[in-house]
């Protein structure tokens, strides 16, 4: 028989199984989730602090500055061409991812909308060749470039328009599958339609495709941004000139040979660097979301 004097111990133990229950089903979520954000954030304030550090050198950064300064940041635009970097990887990742989109989105449209010889023959091509990286052929695409300066200066070496053409091989692919594959889920009774009211191809793609398949155009132009300003193999091979190199060609120029003394302008650059992919991210994010839960096909 339970009396008054046991009713505190059974709450004790009640509470004690309750919280139990509740670590056991949601809060352990809630540990590795903490942990999760604590490890990500961790090399995100590191660089802040890096950045902020008025001394600006590896060996004395910490994780929590003992002074601020934006010095790291005035040097960086005063003693390096940060400003021709930073505009040269803007001027490629959107002229590349533009027109990575768009040969994409045709291709894709062709591949999924056409029946005609050697379809399947190019899909597979396309899957296949992706499997080798643009970099083996390294030393022919050398060769190559090296005729085209002599013959157009333009568009060969240290020139953001030949690494642009560079880029363009490699457009292609990835891409192609993931819009074909958006392509195939729209109900072709729509383009049919429009065709017997008399609308062309361009038409039915332009105005009608198109608006539709914004999801996935959001995506890959999320990724070929991402693909084309973080680029640095090709770009470190092709671009010599100061002037003429990208983000990541020149912010490794910094810590190349002295990664000590110029840590605090490569943390201020490399936070600057984030800026554009978080902006394109955050306009983009909104297309993103609705191709994930709305579809692409509209009532």
């Amino acid at each position: 028989m339970t009396t008054y004097a046991d009713a505190p111990v059974a709450n004790r133990n009640s509470a004690r199984k309750s919280r139990s229950r509740w670590f056991a089903q949601v809060g352990w979520r809630h540990v590795v989730g903490v942990l999760a954000v604590a490890f990500s954030l961790f090399p995100i304030l590191f660089v802040i602090s890096a950045a902020l550090n008025p001394l600006g050198t590896l060996s004395s950064t910490e994780l929590l500055p003992t002074g601020a300064s934006l010095e790291n940041f005035s040097n960086l635009f005063r003693k390096t061409a940060f400003a021709h970097w930073f505009l040269n990887s803007l001027l490629l990742a959107g002229v590349a991812s533009f027109a990575s989109i768009f040969l994409s989105s045709l291709a894709a449209y062709a591949f999924s909308r056409m029946r005609f010889a050697g379809r399947r023959v190019g899909l597979l091509a396309l899957l296949l060749i992706q499997m080798f990286p643009q970099f083996l052929a390294i030393v022919a695409i050398f060769l190559i470039f090296t005729t085209i300066t002599d013959l157009y200066p333009a568009i060969g070496f240290n020139t953001p328009w030949g690494l642009f053409l560079l880029y363009m091989g490699g457009a292609l692919g990835a891409n192609t599958w993931l819009m074909k594959g958006f392509f195939d889920t729209l109900p072709k009774e729509l383009d049919e339609s429009a065709t017997m009211d008399g609308a062309s191809h361009a038409q039915v793609f332009f105005r009608i495709m198109l608006p539709l398949v914004a999801p996935i155009l959001a995506v890959t132009g999320l990724l070929a941004f991402i693909g084309s300003i973080n680029e640095f193999i090709i770009a470190n091979v092709f671009l010599t000139n100061t002037e003429s190199k990208t983000l990541a060609v020149g912010m490794f120029g910094l810590v190349a040979g002295e990664r000590n003394n110029n840590f605090g302008m490569f943390a201020a650059g490399t936070l600057l660097t984030a800026i554009p992919t978080v902006l394109v991210f955050q306009l983009l994010q909104r297309y993103i979301v609705s191709g994930l839960t709305a579809g692409a096909v509209k009532g």
